[in-house]
């Protein structure tokens, strides 16, 4: 399958590469960097066709992320997360999709999901009010994709929403100060009574069910995929990436070493370093494989137009997560048998290592709850969640 816009990101790399380190230590990504990508159609990938997109292969635009991550961990995590907002956006009503796509095709909508928000009913749509942390890329976003809750009459929540917020209705607060992912700058984002009519509010619920109102203007098989599903993969991929590109950076640096203890001699000939390779690439491999098998499957479903198996869905997410811990596995085994080199600071062995760890906590690859939720449906028990 061609995939053009890996073409042209590739043509990218180098420039990504050298500015990585900049990226770490200043704690943002330059403009030119977003510039490119956009360029390159990265963010129009999971876009719908009527606004500009291309309506990819979701694994293509996992191949993207993946290889982006490879040399830059931070830039790779905001091409991914901006990124999969494409997508995500088509899954709204039409009215919602063309503010944001109307005035122009390449603008950007970042996100906090997190049911922070207090949204309260109000006449055409409701009122909201909240702070939420880690918008990655939102210095890059006109818009903003929000979690809240409904209040109701008593005070109590009543329903769980994710809403569409513009520029203009939110203040970007820059507090974000992290070990690992440092260039991703993911701020805060406060929000005071602000008015969100309720074409720019979709209930989770009907999401996790694929009732969304998108479908009915976007009929491609792209957004009759589950968000538990394509959100959680866009995570993954990134994390992924950032061990693929660990692992080739470490063989080619580990090639001309000379150990300076333990007998002296090159490193390459020891054969604890040469299983520690194929350790973290076998672990990296499993980790594509797997999690583009299930996305192919499902994608397979919807291409037929055929409900997709809550059994799939499931073992999407339980690979899904394993595939985080099989890349975090890979990258510390590189990490350790790399001795000292490994120590310096803003190395990219280091950097990796803080990058992908960072991306681990993520909701996204809370590996216990998927794990259990897919064990829950092995023994024939109820499964609800929205993350499926």
């Amino acid at each position: 399958m061609s995939n053009e816009v890996l073409d042209a990101v590739r043509g990218l790399l180098p420039g990504i590469a050298e500015r990585a380190r900049p990226v770490d230590e200043k704690g943002r990504i330059p403009s030119e960097t977003i510039r490119e990508l956009t360029a390159a159609g990265v963010f129009r990938m999971l876009q719908p066709a009527r606004y500009g997109g291309a309506e990819d292969d979701p694994v293509a635009f996992y191949e993207v992320v993946r290889a982006i991550s490879g040399v830059c961990g931070s830039t790779g995590w905001v091409a991914a997360i901006l990124g999969v907002h494409s997508w995500h956006l088509g899954l709204f009503e039409d009215e919602a999709q063309h503010e944001v796509w109307g005035a122009g095709t390449d603008t950007l909508i970042s996100s906090s999901y997190s049911p922070i928000g207090r949204l309260t009913p109000v006449d055409g749509g409701y009122e909201l009010t909240g702070r939420w942390s880690f918008s990655s890329g939102c210095e890059f976003a006109s818009w903003a994709l929000l979690g809240a809750l409904v209040v109701g009459a008593e005070g109590r929540p009543v329903d769980f929403m994710t809403v569409l917020i513009p520029r203009e209705d939110y203040e970007i607060h820059q507090v974000w100060d992290s070990m690992g992912l440092r260039g991703t700058a993911s701020d805060d984002i406060v929000v005071e009574n602000a008015f969100v009519p309720a074409h720019r509010a979709m209930r989770n619920f009907e999401q996790a069910q694929l009732r969304n109102p998108g479908r009915k203007v976007n009929t491609g098989p792209l957004y009759r995929m589950p968000f538990g599903t394509i959100f959680t993969a866009t995570v993954t991929a990134s994390v992924i990436g950032m061990a693929a590109g660990c692992h080739d950076h470490y063989v080619d640096r580990m090639r001309e070493r000379i150990r300076l203890s333990l007998g002296g001699g090159r490193f390459v000939e020891d054969p604890f370093a040469q299983v520690a390779v194929a350790r973290a690439a076998s672990e990296i491999d499993a980790a594509v494989l797997q999690t583009d098998r299930n996305v192919r499957e499902i994608h397979e479903y919807a291409v037929r137009n055929e409900k997709i198996p809550m059994e799939l869905r499931l073992r999407a997410r339980r690979d899904q997560v394993r595939g985080t811990e099989r890349a975090i596995e890979a990258i510390d085994i590189l990490f350790k048998t790399a001795g000292g080199n490994s120590l310096h600071r803003g190395n990219i062995i280091e950097r990796t290592w803080r990058d992908a760890h960072a991306g681990s906590v993520h909701v996204a690859n809370d590996v216990e709850h998927a794990l259990s939720m897919y064990g829950r449906g092995e023994f024939g028990l109820k499964v609800e969640d929205n993350l499926v």
